[in-house]
């Protein structure tokens, strides 16, 4: 890992999930963190939960399916070419929430501009757009509820991803990722993670690379049961979902 150093600001501590405001983050030099050395450990957390909830909400998972054939044209998986641990690319599923071949235009510019800093009037915000045109009127629902990410329970079966990590970016995205950005991408990408817990599109880019980098700097299993646990009200009342 490389050696940076930077001053957080972070949402997170009003959430209860052990980033205090103003902290140093310092990435060591050629040792592990604790994200490394509880690898083995979290893939196995990993693979039982994940099995268990695709048995426990199958019924969901038919039920969401079917809503999503019926109100609109097109397949209910949305499949995405995602960048992963080390730069690894992978099928990234989801269900979707779009009209069927939506142009990515507006999310393309969209990206450029924020991770380059050039969104300040609309406050450098993360990712999401508010006001999408592409978004179908279910998918609307299933991203405030976060609903669309279920899928990716088969992406953590598959080890593409863990259940809490970095959000995997889009190929298109990380070309105009700085240096020190690129140190997100030494993770496993999670469904659930700091940034999801902490405000989600609300939360400023530069803020969210932070809180991976501590994510992954101070991991161990009662902080992912603390972003999970904070993840169920996310789910339930939509909090920073657009």
């Amino acid at each position: 890992m490389k050696k940076t150093s930077m001053v957080v600001t972070s949402a997170a501590e009003a959430y209860g999930v052990g980033l205090p405001p103003q902290l140093t983050l310092v990435l060591p030099i050629a040792s592990a963190s604790a994200y490394e050395r509880g690898s083995f450990a979290k893939r196995a957390f990993d693979m039982v939960a994940a099995g268990l909830g695709i048995a426990v909400l199958a019924p969901l998972f038919l039920g969401l399916y079917l809503a999503i054939r019926l109100s609109s044209r097109g397949p209910a998986i949305y499949v995405q070419r995602r960048v992963g641990a080390d730069g690894r690319r992978f099928d990234f599923y989801k269900f979707r929430t779009m009209a069927h071949r939506s142009d990515d235009s507006i999310h393309r510019a969209y990206s450029e501009r924020l991770i380059n800093g050039w969104a300040q009037r609309d406050g450098g915000r993360a990712f999401k757009l508010t006001a999408d045109p592409r978004v179908t009127p279910i998918g609307r629902f299933l991203r405030k509820s976060s609903l669309d990410e279920l899928p990716q329970l088969f992406n953590v079966l598959r080890g593409d991803m863990s259940l809490v990590g970095p959000r995997p970016p889009i190929e298109y995205e990380v070309e105009h990722y700085q240096d020190w950005h690129k140190q997100r991408l030494q993770a496993k990408p999670g469904i659930t993670g700091l940034w999801q817990v902490s405000g989600r599109s609300q939360v400023p880019f530069d803020e969210m690379v932070m809180l991976d980098i501590h994510y992954m700097e101070h991991w161990s299993f009662l902080l992912d049961l603390k972003i999970l646990l904070r993840t169920i009200p996310v789910v339930l009342f939509g909090v920073g979902g657009y």
